[in-house]
């Protein structure tokens, strides 16, 4: 399960552009926590803090518990992050508060795995991703850190659908109306030239 992060925040007295621009001067970037059917509370957050758990690569996955300066905490998960088109320093983000155990939507990424022992990776095959992340719905106490799917007996012209995979128990894909392809199994160019030339010597 993805670790919890932690932040400290502080209320924001104010809203607005020319007050969030204000808190921005001061290294904290403005936010909101919204969600669970309680008012929407606007606060800031240090931005040298977010950046670094914005570098972990998972921030996005993660639940992020903040604590207010009067030493509430909220259980959150970030929804959105808004960069500045320029420097690219965010700007502004929104937090889904959670309440209890509720069921999230979030993106997990895929990792693949047993590729020694894989029929068409021993080839060369190339393994074409088609979707590094997977939509999935799960407890929000329970968020995997990625999804495993193993190529063992794949060879070339394999196709991996989501019916394929096996996820962790209480999580199921958010998209239900299609077996999705995650990632599919080519040849490369030259495995392609000896099956074509093989074919051609059959035909003669």
């Amino acid at each position: 399960m993805s670790e919890t992060l932690k932040l400290a925040a502080e209320m924001r007295e104010r809203a607005g552009k020319g007050a969030s621009r204000a808190v921005r001067r001061t290294g904290r970037v403005p936010a909101v926590i919204y969600g669970a059917g309680a008012p929407a509370e606007p606060i800031h957050v240090e931005e040298k803090l977010l950046v670094k758990q914005l570098s972990s690569g998972h921030f996005m996955n993660s639940v992020v518990e903040i604590t207010l300066g009067n030493g509430k905490a909220i259980r959150t998960l970030p929804r959105d992050v808004q960069f500045h088109p320029v420097t690219d320093r965010p700007i502004h983000v929104d937090f889904l508060r959670l309440s209890g155990d509720a069921v999230i939507t979030v993106a997990v990424p895929v990792h693949f795995v047993d590729e020694d022992k894989s029929p068409g990776m021993k080839r060369g095959a190339v393994l074409n991703i088609v979707r590094h992340e997977l939509q999935l719905d799960c407890a929000s106490n329970a968020i995997p850190d990625q999804i495993d799917i193993s190529l063992a007996g794949r060879d070339v012209g394999d196709s991996i659908h989501i019916s394929a995979v096996t996820l962790p128990k209480g999580v199921v894909s958010h998209i239900t109306d299609r077996d999705f392809t995650i990632a599919t199994m080519v040849a490369p160019s030259a495995l392609k030239s000896e099956d074509d030339a093989a074919a051609e010597v059959a035909a003669a």
